[in-house]
């Protein structure tokens, strides 16, 4: 791939100026995220990528602005479950809508450089051990199958690794009540831990976990770094408001957990076939466009039925 030094630092610059806006001027002080403002932060961001896409039509190809695409599409449908989770976490420690935008600022911005490594760990395996493809591809399937009978509504924040540590250690104790939008407080001399704190490490530890199936996914399409990096980076850039733009209505899109369950299964497929039927990248973006379509269509039209009404029938 002809990636130059000022592919990068376009790709860079564009990252850095958007994250300095965001958190700088357009959400400098603490607020609840209307679904409005939510919903143009959302067609920002989607804008954003989509120009970059063309971007890089006109100066890598067509090839690699459609692997970018395809990319950015995989990793948005797998921010469904990122969002329920995210949902399940506030919840559970009763964060303030208003503190919530900083928390997934900031956890972002740890994803960033956690899916850095992660990315060039995978292609390195790839481009070295090229067998490690069929185990990817292999637990890209499995996921996939798990994910469809998974029950969404079993996740236990309590049980998070980090929570654990952070409650036994003892060089820095965690205080049990907010304080604003503070991390760490210092009281008589010493260094506290707020609970958002907490939530921002948990959110970070959870991203991990989304990154080892969303990374693998992405490689099926391409290991070109860039492509992988800044499709993936993309995606979970405009999670932020996207998650304030469906929290409140993602039951509505009750398939589309299905739908990217098939999504998971596909691309492991595709990698465990790589070296028999090399995929054109315009139909795994068919395909994919295709299943995402349609599970939100089949949502909508076949809303999921009300307690109460099921138990009248």
């Amino acid at each position: 791939m002809p990636e130059t030094v000022w592919t990068w630092m376009t790709f860079g610059v564009v990252v850095s100026i958007m994250l300095a806006l965001d958190l700088g001027v357009f959400h400098r002080k603490s607020h609840v995220i209307k679904v409005r403002e939510a919903l143009i932060w959302s067609g920002v961001w989607i804008g954003i990528s989509l120009a970059f896409n063309l971007w890089l039509y006109f100066d890598l190809g067509a090839e690699p602005a459609l692997m970018f695409l395809t990319g950015y599409l995989i990793e948005k449908s797998l921010s469904v479950d990122n969002i329920f989770v995210f949902i399940m976490i506030f919840s559970y420690f009763s964060v303030h809508p208003k503190y919530q935008h900083k928390i997934l600022f900031w956890g972002i911005l740890g994803a960033l450089f956690m899916r850095g490594f992660m990315i060039a760990m995978g292609v390195t395996l790839i481009n070295r051990f090229h067998w490690i493809i069929y185990i990817f591809g292999a637990f890209l399937i499995y996921t996939g199958i798990r994910m469809m009978f998974h029950d969404q509504e079993d996740v236990h924040p309590d049980k998070n690794v980090v929570l654990r540590l952070l409650q036994k250690q003892r060089f820095f104790p965690v205080i049990s009540t907010f304080r604003g939008d503070k991390f760490i407080i210092r009281r008589q001399g010493a260094w506290l831990i707020t609970p958002l704190l907490v939530v921002l490490l948990i959110v970070e530890t959870t991203d991990i976990l989304f990154a080892l199936d969303s990374i693998p996914a992405i490689l099926s399409i391409t290991t070109d770094p860039f492509i992988v990096f800044s499709s993936n980076i993309f995606a979970i850039l405009g999670l932020r408001a996207l998650y304030f733009a469906l929290a409140g209505i993602m039951q509505i899109f009750h398939y589309l957990h299905y739908g990217v369950s098939l999504i998971l299964a596909f691309v492991g497929l595709k990698m465990l076939l790589s070296d028999v039927w090399d995929m054109p990248v315009s139909i795994a973006l068919g395909v994919i466009a295709l299943v995402l379509l349609g599970s939100i269509l089949l949502s909508i039209f076949h809303p999921k039925k009300k307690v109460a009404d099921v138990q009248r029938m």
